[in-house]
């Protein structure tokens, strides 16, 4: 997991791989940490978690914070998307080791839905290489004059990753800060900071990128075929129908994460 100080892998990662690889390691393999502690940590090491969460959870927001702060200054998509993730991540391990009901219910939700979010952006972002060759966002302006139905898509994607009500990612978020301020008002009141950075960052980067007037670089930008719509509103669905209704979603670690919160007497 890209916690914090062990996250420098994460970035370089992102950033030089193929952004297909890229969509596997945000997508999948990143949760496997946190698969792991949910899993295996948890329910086989329960005295160390109540030994060491204070750590952990500290390390985990401090992650969110710092991560948070680099992403509003970052020129690249790619990595702004991958600090980005970096705050993700450390909310749903935080929200772990607070070890209640609620926040374990949210990361269960979070696993899935971050995973739909992130390939959203990056498919986005990689559509953008493909034309025009470059990511900077200071080489990026006016796209959505160009490009609407590409804009639109992007622009609720990112929604989701800022955690907007009605979308999938809401609900998680709000469920993983619950459980954190279950176990201390101050750390949830610390993580909240990292909300407010996700907007800037996200709508700054919407804001530059796809909105204001062309460029030489964006003056020849062709908005998305037919079968990039669609695979785009795949995603988009799947961003409303889990923000309306994550029920499913509950219902599937319902069951593992009743037997996990009992041993720590939530």
């Amino acid at each position: 997991m890209p916690i914090f100080p062990f996250h420098t892998w994460q970035p370089d990662a992102y950033e030089q791989s193929p952004t297909a690889v890229t969509m596997v390691l945000s997508g999948i393999m990143v949760k496997m940490g946190l698969y792991a502690v949910i899993r295996w940590l948890l329910p086989i090491f329960p005295l160390a978690v109540v030994k060491f969460d204070n750590i952990v959870i500290l390390l985990s927001i401090t992650g969110m914070i710092y991560a948070g702060l680099i992403a509003t200054q970052q020129d690249d998509l790619k990595r702004l998307v991958a600090y980005s993730s970096i705050a993700h991540i450390g909310l749903m391990n935080a929200a772990l080791f607070a070890t209640k009901q609620v926040g374990v219910d949210g990361v269960m939700i979070q696993l899935f839905n971050h995973g739909i979010n992130i390939i959203g952006l990056w498919i986005v972002i990689e559509l953008l290489e493909k034309q025009l060759g470059i990511r900077k966002i200071s080489q990026l302006s006016g796209i959505a004059q160009k490009a609407p139905a590409l804009t639109i898509m992007l622009v609720v994607i990112a929604f989701a990753n800022i955690g907007l009500p009605l979308t999938n990612a809401f609900i998680g978020e709000f469920m993983m800060f619950s459980g954190l301020f279950q176990y201390s008002k101050w750390y949830a009141a610390i993580a909240g900071i990292s909300i407010i950075l996700a907007a800037v960052y996200t709508l700054n980067m919407i804001q530059k990128v796809f909105y204001g007037e062309t460029n030489m670089a964006t003056a020849s930008v062709k908005d998305i075929s037919l079968n990039e719509k669609v695979v785009l509103a795949v995603i988009v669905v799947l961003i409303f129908l889990g923000g309306v209704y994550p029920q499913p979603m509950l219902n599937l670690g319902k069951e593992s994460v009743t037997a996990i919160v009992t041993k720590f007497g939530s």
